[in-house]
Parts: C-alpha cells; sequence; structure tokens
C-alpha cells in the first residue's frame, strides 16, 4: 500500500516523468477544493463533538488507551481505512491506511493519552474532580485524533470524487506523556515509506512553525539496584541496601546539577524504595529524565548517569541494571510544510468564541493565578519561525519522526492561554465548546494544506530538499534506542485498574445526550458564585 517512496522525489527523471503523469490543477481549483474540504468539515462537526468528548470521558494513561483505541479504529474501519493494529509490540498502537491509488503517502497522527491525577468536571472554573485521584485529560490528548479523522474523511470525499491519487495514514502518539512509542515506531521502519507527516497538539492558538523547535530532547532511563535483605534491627550488618544505592545515585545527580548547563534539565522518581522498614530493602530503582536541545548532550548526560549508577553499585556492594523507557530527539519541523499550512490557517481564522466560552476563560485565568487574566485568544499567532537563541523546556517523541521524514505540528486552540500544563486546569475546556470549535477549525487547515500536496507535487518536492540540504545536512538522525530495546507496554496498568471501574460510570453515551457536558449535568460555564 504505502509504495510511494522518499527516493522519487530524491531522483529528478523519476521525479519529472511522474509530474507529467498527474494530473495538474489549476490554482482556481485548488482553491475551490479546498473551500470545499472545509465546508466538508464543517457539515461534520457534530461527529467531531462526539469524538473529543467520547475520548475525554475514556481518561486513559499512556500504554493504557484500549477504549480510546478500539473506539477511534472502529470509526476509520467504518470508512474504508484498512487497521493494522499492535504496532511495534505495543497493544494499543496502530496505523489506519486508505488508499486512492498511486501519489504522495502522508501520514496524520496526534497523542490520545493523559495526566495522572488530572481528572476533573469539564466546564467547571475550578477544581472538582469527577473521580478523586484518577487521570483526567488535562493536556488535552482528547482532541487531536477527533481533529485528525474530522480532516481525513473530509479529504477522503474530495480525493474518491476527483479521483485525486494518494495514500492517507492516521496513527496515534501512544504513550507520549511517557515519550515511549514514536522512536519504536521509527526503529522499525514504520515510516520508512511514507512521504510526509502532519502532526497536531492542542494548544491556545492556530499556529504552525518551522525549523528547530522550543524545547528540549530527551532520553528516559530507570536504574534499578539490587543487594540483600536482612532485619533492619537485628542483624542490618548482613544487609546490602539497594535503596542506598539508589539514594547515592540521586545525591550525586543532585550535586551534579550545580555543574549542568542552562539548557539541560533532569528530573527523576523513585519507583521501588522497598517494602517496609524493618527490611533492608533488596531491591530499588530510580527513574531518570535528561533533557538537552542537542542530541549530544542527551547522550552526554545519559553516560555520566550510567557512571553515577556504576558508583553507586560499588559503595553500596549491590548490582545494577537500567533499561531505556523512552526517548525523543529534540524537534526540527519543515519549512514547506509550515508555511504552506500558515495560509491555511491564516484562511481559516480563529474560531468566534462565546461570551460563555470567554467567561469560563477567564474565570480558569483567575482562579490558577495567571499572570494574564484576558480569555480566549482573539488574534492569530504568527507563523513560528526558527529559535535563534535556544530555550530549555517541554519534549514530544514527535522529534524521532521530523529527522526520518519532513513534518509540521499544528498547533490548534482548544485551550486556556496561561495554564501550567499537566494539570487539572488544563482539562476544564476540553469537553466544552471551545475544545470542539478549536478542533474543528484545525481540521479545516489540516484538510486544506492535505489537500495542497495531493494536488501540487512540487509542494513535496520542496520540503523533500528543504529536509535533505538544509535539515539533516549537518546533523544526522542516531536512534537513542537500540534494536533490543522493548517498549514499556507494562507502565501505567496499576493506575489505570486502579480507576477504570470508577470512570467507566461517566463514559459519554452519545446515544442518549448530545453533548458530554449535558450529560454530566453541568451547567456552561460553571463558575465560582464570588
Amino acid at each position: 500500500m504505502r509504495t510511494f517512496k522518499t527516493l522519487f522525489f530524491l531522483i529528478a527523471v523519476s521525479f519529472a516523468t511522474t509530474i507529467a503523469a498527474q494530473k495538474t490543477y489549476s490554482k482556481k481549483q485548488i482553491a475551490k477544493l479546498k473551500s470545499e474540504v472545509a465546508s466538508l468539515v464543517e457539515a461534520e462537526k457534530k461527529q467531531a463533538q462526539v469524538m473529543v468528548d467520547k475520548i475525554f470521558s475514556f481518561a486513559e494513561l499512556g500504554f493504557q488507551e484500549v477504549e480510546s483505541s478500539k473506539y477511534l479504529t472502529g470509526i476509520l474501519e467504518s470508512n474504508g481505512f484498512k487497521i493494522e493494529n499492535s504496532i511495534s509490540g505495543i497493544p494499543t498502537a496502530w496505523f489506519a491506511e486508505w488508499s486512492n491509488g498511486e501519489g504522495p503517502t502522508i501520514a496524520i497522527g496526534s497523542d490520545v493519552d493523559c495526566i495522572p491525577k488530572a481528572s476533573q468536571y469539564p466546564g467547571v472554573a475550578y477544581h472538582k474532580p469527577m473521580v478523586e485521584g484518577a487521570p483526567g485529560h488535562g493536556e488535552g490528548h482528547n482532541s487531536g485524533i477527533p481533529l485528525n479523522i474530522s480532516a481525513v474523511l473530509a479529504t477522503k470525499k474530495i480525493m474518491e470524487r476527483e479521483n485525486i491519487g494518494g495514500t492517507l495514514i492516521v496513527w496515534p502518539g501512544i504513550a507520549e506523556e511517557l515519550v515511549a512509542a514514536k522512536a519504536w515506531y521509527v526503529r522499525d521502519g514504520l515510516f520508512d515509506d511514507i512521504d510526509m507527516c502532519i502532526f497536531t497538539h492542542v494548544s491556545s492558538n492556530l499556529s504552525v512553525s518551522y525549523g528547530p523547535a522550543r524545547g528540549t530532547g530527551l532520553i528516559s532511563v530507570e536504574y534499578s539496584f539490587e543487594g540483600e535483605a536482612a532485619h533492619s534491627a537485628g542483624s542490618p550488618w548482613r544487609g546490602r541496601s539497594a535503596l542506598d544505592a539508589a539514594e547515592l545515585m540521586n545525591i550525586g545527580w543532585n550535586y551534579k546539577r550545580e555543574h549542568l548547563h542552562p539548557l539541560r534539565r533532569s528530573h527523576s522518581i523513585f519507583t521501588d524504595s522497598g517494602d517496609q522498614p524493618n527490611v533492608v530493602p533488596s531491591k530499588a530503582s530510580i527513574w531518570f529524565y535528561f533533557r538537552d536541545i542537542e542530541y549530544e548532550g542527551i547522550m552526554d548526560m545519559y553516560a555520566t548517569a550510567n557512571d553515577m549508577a556504576k558508583g553507586a553499585a560499588l559503595m553500596t556492594g549491590t548490582t545494577m541494571t537500567s533499561r531505556v523507557l523512552g526517548a525523543a530527539w529534540p524537534r526540527h519541523f519543515n519549512k514547506v510544510i509550515a508555511e504552506t499550512m500558515y495560509e491555511n490557517i491564516k484562511t481559516v481564522g480563529l474560531p468566534m468564541w462565546s461570551e460563555a466560552d470567554q467567561t469560563l476563560a477567564k474565570a480558569v485565568q483567575t482562579e490558577v493565578n495567571s499572570k494574564k487574566i484576558e480569555g480566549l485568544a482573539t488574534k492569530l499567532s504568527p507563523i513560528g519561525l526558527p529559535v535563534v537563541n535556544p530555550v530549555s523546556g517541554g519534549s514530544d517523541d514527535i522529534g524521532d519522526i521530523s529527522w526520518k521524514i519532513p513534518t509540521v505540528t499544528m498547533r490548534f486552540p482548544s485551550n486556556i492561554p496561561g495554564l501550567q500544563g499537566h494539570h487539572w486546569s488544563n482539562a476544564i475546556t476540553m469537553a466544552t465548546p471551545i475544545a470542539h470549535k478549536g478542533v474543528v477549525a484545525g481540521a479545516k487547515a489540516e484538510a486544506m494544506t492535505i489537500i495542497d500536496f495531493l494536488t501540487k507535487p512540487k509542494l513535496l518536492a520542496e520540503a523533500w530538499d528543504y529536509f535533505k540540504n538544509e535539515q539533516t545536512k549537518e546533523t544526522k538522525f542516531e536512534p537513542m534506542i537500540s534494536a533490543d530495546d522493548m517498549p514499556p507496554i507494562y507502565l501505567n496498568k496499576d493506575k489505570q485498574d486502579e480507576f477504570r471501574s470508577e470512570l467507566e460510570k461517566f463514559y459519554y453515551d452519545e446515544t442518549k445526550f448530545d453533548t458530554y457536558l449535558e450529560q454530566l449535568g453541568v451547567e456552561y460555564p460553571t463558575i465560582k458564585k464570588d
């Protein structure tokens, strides 16, 4: 199915031959097709709302996206997409593919997992968990795949009607909060025969950027120590504490922090620290994220940490093993795709926010002490330019894909400016008209961009020229994971299992209720009386 090879755009003779064989479209024809595809997205906005609300109600953590994946693949399969499940050995990961013959193969992806302890009633402008302590969509990943499905189903109709050749692949960023899937997709060759990727991510504006992106890459590593148990009071001298080793490594790394470059960041948690105080811990583990703006810096931190772990084991007479749990290259986005998409973004514009939307946004900003209480964005962001002065920050494993094929991330306006992220407040809009409107706007811009690349072969050739002669001219992609590293699909199982039966009571039933807010009995917006 995926037979349109990257080399096709890198070999001049083949490229010229294919252009001659493909149907050509005038600017007027393309503009008409893009207007029509945007209208098709608008006509199906009810389906977008249902998908957004449904995934929000499942509230599934990384690697546990069972109901979310089953629901989304069901929609795609019913619309003629061929589903490949359990890709890269990840039970909840999948590729959905539909082809209309020879033409570009375009991958359209977004994340789907949620955040621990972020359960929150949507539309309520203060902390009100649906299930206390349960996961929730405090990042907004319930919206991206619904946006993509809305865009590709509208595009598919145009492709069938006009007999436009090409292949569309929809795929999920499983366990993005653990940065623990996309590097495996790349390693396993899933993007080898794909020509470009459009990724989407929730934000508070409709935007796209190119060049090196703000933020970092990372490697996620767990170090495990094993010693000897003993009675902590009766014969502690007979024990060799694995927890001592993990704590010594943690102390050593904390001393190292003083000497890290400001653009480097690291964080850790203990994942195993023993069973009870009167038993010398025979096993203990500590889990680190090591971040930098460059691949070399990440690997330098990783090598230092490996030495510290060995030293901690030597000091305590324990043994040490480690395993990579995730990886993400620093992101670099394609100029040609971004500039093409931004023209469509300008055409679509931001949604028309209602008074209720703005009231909710300002109430949430007030609740979390945002610096500005200005509500939702009413002016488009400019196109994001390459970062000149690098800034540290978050990571996303879309970075690995961005170094494999021309890629961009389109950010769409389904959340509130000024929130801290990874927080219950970020879940408040994610099953409300704010999220629904933002998804529809994003789907229009994405569908229009797909039409551009299906009908203008020269664009894709230019995207590959930028990728080969600018992006990768001096920087070469080297995977951080090895052929032996397995995706940590066991993560989050206990957390999800603990709350799944309670969360099931809140699953959205679109056959009985028009919206999730209606099912929950939430008056929109609900704000504090004072």
